[in-house]
């Protein structure tokens, strides 16, 4: 199957109605991912950058379904990748699966962090990087740990093993964790999309994804 691309992507992203806090968290998500991806590029190593930005994008689509969906019964993560399985996309699979965090606490994460394809560790790593805007990874995890105190001490062990894939994601994309950034895509492939008759999200305003 071939990779969707950004207006495929967005399609089906929007099929779910995401509320628009949803919608920007996965909106900064996928272009962290695509900025990686793209320094990962220039720096000569080998990446698909359309799956980075299109799994980045759809990877929490999962929290967009109704509560009463019989996917919502799996875990995060799986829940979304039966999702785009069933949407006719099951090559982004995998990297959806992978991304939640508590996924490093999992007893294979070492082999993952040593052998996972490089775009699965750049989305779940960009995941690691955003909110409503790009954040450092520790602030991410405190304001995990902030929501969720009955996990602080898995959280602290997840962190320890996110920073390993920081050091990874960021050597290959040549750069620095305080360098991340986001290339930004997704307002304008929406407003192209849009102007071709994709329905418009819910709520949207003009500054969403700017």
């Amino acid at each position: 199957m071939a990779v969707p691309t950004r207006t495929e992507a967005l399609s089906l992203l929007l099929s779910t109605s995401p509320s628009p806090r949803l919608l920007q968290h996965m909106t900064v998500v996928a272009e962290v991912a695509a900025f990686l991806a793209y320094r990962t590029a220039r720096a000569g190593v080998p990446v698909d950058r359309r799956l980075v930005e299109t799994a980045a994008l759809l990877h929490d689509v999962d929290k967009a379904l109704p509560n009463d969906h019989p996917l919502r019964a799996l875990p995060h993560g799986a829940a979304g990748a039966a999702w785009v399985t069933e949407a006719g996309h099951p090559e982004l699979a995998r990297t959806i699966t992978a991304h939640p965090v508590m996924h490093f606490t999992e007893p294979d994460i070492e082999h993952w962090l040593q052998n996972a394809p490089l775009e699965e560790r750049i989305v779940t790593y960009a995941d690691k990087r955003a909110t409503q805007r790009v954040v450092s990874l520790d602030q991410r995890f405190e304001r995990w740990e902030r929501r969720h105190p009955e996990y602080v001490a898995k959280l602290e062990q997840a962190r320890i093993v996110a920073r390993r894939l920081e050091d990874a994601v960021c050597a290959a994309a040549a750069i620095k964790p305080c360098e991340v950034e986001r290339l930004r895509w997704v307002g304008d492939a929406l407003d192209h999309a849009v102007a071709h008759g994709l329905p418009g999200p819910r709520g949207r305003t003009a500054a969403w994804a700017r």
